[in-house]
């Protein structure tokens, strides 16, 4: 016996348009693309807003967030004057010179009242940075 169509005898039923499947394959993979380039890799930042003001002579403010996915025991901090994942116990203990924060070559010390640190050029330049 041969299967027979199914026909809807309702009148305000519509039936999805005739596409192919292709077209229906592309729409998935190119809504799971877009839900993907979303997402960080673990362990990864990167900087979504960057800001400088350069108003005061011989000063330059930078202020920039950045968009970290660390993984557990992690939280976000700066590695070579980047951001990255650092462990949770160095920012819990302000230990601010553990997570290497300045870039090579450079020297790091933490300011007295350890709401940040500094990093110091062979030249004598001096980069603070604050933490809030």
């Amino acid at each position: 016996m041969a299967p027979s169509p199914r026909t809807s005898s309702r009148q305000d039923a519509t039936a999805l348009p005739s596409m192919s499947s292709t077209f229906w394959a592309f729409m998935i993979l190119a809504s799971l693309l877009i839900a993907y380039c979303s997402q960080l890799a673990a362990g990864t930042c990167e900087i979504v807003t960057l800001d400088r003001d350069s108003s005061q002579p011989r000063r330059t403010i930078a202020r920039q967030t950045a968009r970290c996915a660390c993984r557990k025991g992690q939280i976000a901090g700066t590695t070579r004057a980047r951001p990255a994942c650092v462990d949770a116990r160095i920012i819990r203990t302000k230990q601010w010179c553990d997570m290497r924060p300045c870039l090579e070559g450079e020297g790091c010390d933490l300011l007295i009242n350890r709401s940040g640190w500094t990093c110091t050029q062979p030249g004598g330049r001096i980069k603070t940075t604050t933490v809030s």
